[in-house]
């Protein structure tokens, strides 16, 4: 009797093992992973083995226990469902939700990176380069295309066009995707990123969701530095309020595109230009975006700081796309005249450089 109750209990202690086991294993099987490389591509190579492929997983810090992944794949798996590709994979993820997407074989796509910053000219041109039409598309023919702005008559009955509404991001998309296809992506990102409560916002400030966007571009194409731009949204405001012209030069770039001719150069003849866009020659705002906007510089337009400032100019010193600002034309002058020996500097640095070629 004795004997029995020893087996007994070494029968229910194997259980109590087998299922804390068991619970062990579900429980790492099931715990998500954070890892490092989610925004980039993990190619699987054809002909690679089960256990090579858990490795490499493991070696990219995507599977923490690689041992314990063979084993399920070798007892209650399907090592010839693992596919070959090229995969991205999401963090966190669990193990099995790793292995499940091996099984179901990753999707071709082809990349496309819209800048913050680029206009519909810059992303026309981009998009013909990187994925060729059949038939064949001109940059001109997809231009026409961003000019259906049904894509947000329900945000905004202002727009001329989608300037400003392509959101900046990158795009993992079909091989042959068709240029009207990336268009509304694109366009259908920048709708998810719009808060409700920004339409609220830019009541506030007196403006349309429309003016907020085009401010938003002018910020973006000023200032490259997050923590300055709500400083940059107050030198226009500022100007505005005081119906000072804005003066602000990317609009000059801006119409030099839109009449094709932009060769890198702010001419004189751009900025005496009568298009409605040259901030020099007209006051207020243009009569739209002059490129994507971020996030981040549509926040500036809704939320300026106040400040005195109503002048600008570029900090040479810290030479990283921040500014100097001022509330005086004399301190504004002074900064001015430094920013101009620098660039005739840079100029002259540039031509020796070029004649020692």
């Amino acid at each position: 009797m004795k004997f029995v109750k020893i087996i007994f209990a070494i029968a229910i202690l194997a259980i109590i093992l087998a299922v804390g086991v068991v619970y062990w294993a579900y429980s790492n099987l099931n715990a998500p992973v954070e890892h490092s490389k989610a925004d980039q591509y993990l190619i699987i190579e054809r002909g690679s083995t089960p256990g090579q492929i858990v490795d490499k997983l493991a070696a990219e810090g995507i599977v923490e226990k690689p041992w314990l992944l063979r084993l399920y794949v070798r007892t209650l798996g399907d090592p010839s469902k693992m596919q070959a590709g090229e995969y991205k994979f999401a963090s966190p993820i669990t193990p099995l939700q790793v292995l499940k997407q091996l099984e179901k074989g990753s999707v071709q796509t082809k990349r496309l990176t819209i800048p913050e910053g680029f206009t519909r000219f810059d992303i026309a041109k981009r998009i013909k380069e990187t994925f060729p039409q059949d038939p064949p598309l001109s940059e001109a023919e997809i231009l026409l295309m961003m000019n259906d702005i049904s894509l947000i008559k329900d945000l905004t009955p202002q727009a001329r066009n989608l300037e400003g509404y392509i959101y900046p991001a990158t795009y993992d998309l079909a091989p042959n995707a068709r240029a009207d296809e990336i268009i509304r992506t694109a366009v259908e990102q920048f709708k998810k990123i719009w808060k409700p409560e920004w339409n609220e916002r830019a009541k506030a400030l007196g403006r349309t969701p429309h003016e907020i966007l085009t401010i938003a571009s002018l910020i973006e194409t000023e200032s490259p530095v997050e923590a300055e731009r709500q400083i940059v949204a107050s030198v226009i405001y500022n100007r505005l309020s005081k119906n000072i012209p804005l003066g602000i030069d990317q609009t000059a770039v801006y119409i030099a595109k839109m009449e094709n001719r932009w060769d890198g150069t702010i001419h004189k003849s751009d900025l005496n230009s009568t298009s409605r866009y040259n901030t020099r020659k007209y006051g207020g705002i243009p009569p739209g975006p002059i490129s994507s906007v971020s996030e981040s510089a549509i926040e500036a337009a809704l939320n300026p700081t106040q400040t005195d400032y109503i002048f600008y100019v570029l900090n040479v010193q810290k030479n990283d796309g921040s500014h100097h600002f001022y509330a005086s034309a004399a301190d504004f002058e002074r900064g001015k005249a430094e920013y101009q020996r620098w660039l005739e500097e840079q100029r002259r640095l540039k031509r020796e450089s070029e004649s020692n070629k």
